[in-house]
């Protein structure tokens, strides 16, 4: 590989090596399934690009299951291979983080942004933002927002 000539002949064989390795490891067939087309793993795709998209709505599992073309079991058991959450844990985790991104961009109060994400009571929203985060959201906040100011004035 040191000389460009055996390199240019040599990459692809090398990756077509590394596809073959990765495709006859434990987790190739899940692997595979990436690449084909309405395979489990691209319907789940097909619901998690909606939740993504909606995040903050109210979402039915059963409207999910029916997007991806699954029974109700076989979704919940697919996406939960494929994303290592429910779809409502993922949904939450989802919310959550923008949630985060609201506080920290639009300088809002947990609250706002609580509501903002579909969370009907402030207590609710910090609750479940500290079990995520290990910390109240006003604090982690006032703590980044300080981190951030320290690192700006740093960088003067």
């Amino acid at each position: 590989m040191a000389h460009p000539a055996d390199a240019e002949l040599l990459a692809p064989l090398v990756i077509d090596e590394v596809l073959i390795r990765v495709l006859r490891s434990a987790i190739g067939a899940r692997i595979a399934q990436i690449g084909q087309a309405e395979s489990g793993v691209q319907r789940v795709a097909k619901a998690v690009t909606w939740v993504r998209a909606h995040f903050a709505q109210p979402v039915a599992v059963e409207t999910l299951a029916d997007l991806a073309h699954m029974s109700l079991s076989s979704f919940h058991q697919h996406f939960k291979a494929v994303t290592s959450m429910s779809p409502l844990q993922y949904q939450k985790v989802l919310r959550l983080h923008e949630a985060r991104r609201l506080m920290l961009s639009r300088m809002m109060d947990a609250g706002s942004a609580g509501r903002e994400m579909g969370y009907l009571s402030a207590s609710q929203f910090s609750r479940e933002d500290t079990r995520l985060f290990g910390n109240a959201p006003s604090r982690d906040i006032a703590k980044f927002r300080q981190d951030d100011v320290s690192w700006n004035e740093a960088a003067r």
